[in-house]
């Protein structure tokens, strides 16, 4: 035993991750944030709300940008769209952000009846189309789906409602 102890670190650790392990830890939010050159976070979140009807939920202004300044950076403004949230940030400089450019391994999916529709939608507020519709085997869980790129680089996934997955969704 105290060489298992040893070789795990000791009792001591042993004993914390016991404490952690027996907490609950739960999530009230899962919020994916999109980074987008300074100062378009506003452009975006118009881009948003006129392609896939997002509503604003909230929005931080960047404390270090003063009032009177024509174009304050958006430190963050929340959307919603079919009831879940995401953040959209403008990225300067000095910025803590982990991303420095848009779109970078994001792929963001937005589920409707009306898969040509929603990408006609998005097409008509600045996206552009990225293939055709494709159904059955190489569509997400076997439905529909169509791929926008929208004006800050960010890939989303228009699918219809999907069957039972049971596998990897190729992107």
């Amino acid at each position: 035993m105290a060489q298992q102890d040893a070789q795990n670190g000791g009792s001591e650790n042993a004993a914390a991750a016991a404490v952690v392990s027996s907490a609950a830890v739960s999530f009230a939010a899962l919020k994916p944030q999109l980074f987008v050159e300074a100062p378009k976070a506003n452009d975006a979140v118009l881009f948003y709300k006129a392609a896939f009807g997002a509503e604003e939920v909230g929005r931080t202004l960047n404390p270090k940008r003063k009032a009177e300044q024509e174009l304050p950076l958006i430190l963050s403004a929340e959307l919603k769209i079919a009831g879940y949230s995401f953040l959209v940030a403008d990225v300067t400089d000095d910025s803590a952000s982990p991303a420095k450019t848009g779109g970078n391994g994001v792929v963001l999916c937005l589920e409707t009846g009306d898969v040509e529709g929603a990408i006609a939608k998005a097409v008509t507020a600045g996206a552009v189309a990225e293939g055709e519709v494709v159904e059955g085997e190489g569509a997400c869980c076997g439905g529909r789906v169509g791929k926008v790129k929208d004006p800050y680089g960010f890939v989303w996934l228009i699918c219809s409602p999907a069957n039972k997955c049971g596998g990897d969704v190729e992107a």
